[in-house]
């Protein structure tokens, strides 16, 4: 098959969107498929066409961004030149061209299937207000026009304003988890690197630092976690700095980390290898997102592959990965102390919250995702 990819960011961007669509395009091509990714070149620097990974990516100019959104005045054009070469259109959402695009796809004769990833949700302002509107109209054009529509979860469809009138379009695939397990050599370095102490407890948090992340949450958090264990720590992975469309974010919440003082260290983007080492050197990770822009949360079945529980947010679609492996707790969004009650509930009785890393992987790897995701592209084209 021949499967076109659109989504606004493509490697070497990092989110949880980028990476779902990297791993299952990947696996694809290593399963004798031709794939092809349209996407932003949000950085000049980037090339406008390159080979990862055996995935063809071919990135369009950006004007300029609204927000974390970027405008591509030639990428409707790059689109319907791509698109009759293919036997798929695979739309990524949030994207606001995901409208004149899934039209694209059926004035072509090409099938259309659409990952709704997660609502857009975007901070409060005038311009973003209209970004968030036209976006919800995009949603609404390209999910009826759409041949099918793949979801996280069925919670999050259910609970979705506008998924849930689609449900007959719906197919349910969990996204595609890798996670190598730990090196134990490197697990011992990482614990040397980063001055990890044995019987200190450890609180992973894995995420950009960005407003729907819910950061805020833990650091408030950590003020009733202290007073219970004095030498428990929190390891923030991911991007803190220089996140776009979150500087004003980062600097409200710096005062608030500061304060925890060594009980904080936020230690940037990791290797795939030192991730997992992360993971395994955590006793309890959390993912306190706020909204319905966190529709899953890859890095909860990370962890568990780790050996690590969790502890999330009680939203649709992000309680599934707690509530299906039994490794973890929810707690109600927002709820700082409900979230400190959760963390010391798991850093007591551990033992509660194990599982076993070959059941997890059945239900999570690459392989079995785009498996699924072969046999929705073939039932489509079939029926055209």
């Amino acid at each position: 098959m021949r499967i076109l990819n659109t989504l606004y960011y493509y490697r070497p961007h990092f989110s949880g969107l980028t990476v779902y669509t990297e791993r299952l395009a990947r696996t694809l091509v290593s399963q004798g498929h031709q794939v092809t990714v349209l996407t932003s070149q949000y950085e000049r620097s980037l090339q406008r066409v390159e080979n990862i990974d055996g995935v063809d990516v071919k990135r369009v100019p950006v004007a300029f961004n609204v927000s974390k959104g970027p405008i591509m005045p030639t990428f409707l054009y790059r689109a319907a030149r791509l698109i009759p070469e293919h036997d798929i259109l695979h739309l990524h959402v949030p994207q606001l061209e995901a409208a004149p695009l899934s039209l694209l796809g059926r004035a072509f004769g090409v099938p259309v299937v659409l990952t709704y990833h997660c609502d857009l949700m975007l901070p409060p302002s005038l311009l973003n207000a209209l970004a968030n509107r036209i976006s919800n109209l995009a949603n609404s054009i390209s999910t009826k026009t759409a041949n099918a529509i793949v979801v996280n979860s069925l919670d999050y469809a259910e609970e979705s304003p506008l998924l849930s009138k689609r449900l007959e379009k719906v197919e349910v695939i969990p996204p595609p988890i890798e996670m190598p397990e730990p090196d134990p050599m490197i697990v011992q370095s990482f614990r040397k690197r980063f001055k990890i102490v044995q019987g200190h407890p450890v609180i992973g948090m894995a995420a950009r630092l960005a407003t729907e992340k819910g950061a805020e949450v833990l650091a408030q958090a950590m003020t009733t976690v202290l007073k219970e264990m004095p030498s428990a720590r929190v390891l923030y992975v991911g991007q803190y700095e220089n996140v776009m469309g979150e500087e004003a974010y980062r600097l409200r919440l710096l005062p608030q980390i500061e304060a925890l003082g060594d009980h904080w260290t936020f230690l940037g983007i990791l290797q795939q290898s030192e991730f997992a080492a992360f993971f395994k050197i955590c006793d309890v990770t959390v993912l306190p997102s706020l909204n319905s822009t966190e529709s899953f949360g890859m890095v909860q079945v990370e962890s568990m592959l780790s050996g690590t529980p969790v502890v999330a947010s009680d939203l649709p679609g992000v309680r599934q990965p707690t509530q299906t492996t039994g490794m973890g707790l929810t707690f109600p969004p927002g709820d700082a102390d409900k979230l400190a009650a959760a963390l010391l509930q798991v850093l007591r009785n551990p033992a509660d919250y194990t599982s076993d890393r070959a059941s997890v992987m059945a239900q999570y790897s690459s392989e079995v995702v785009s498996v699924k995701y072969e046999n929705i592209f073939a039932k489509i084209i079939s029926k055209v």
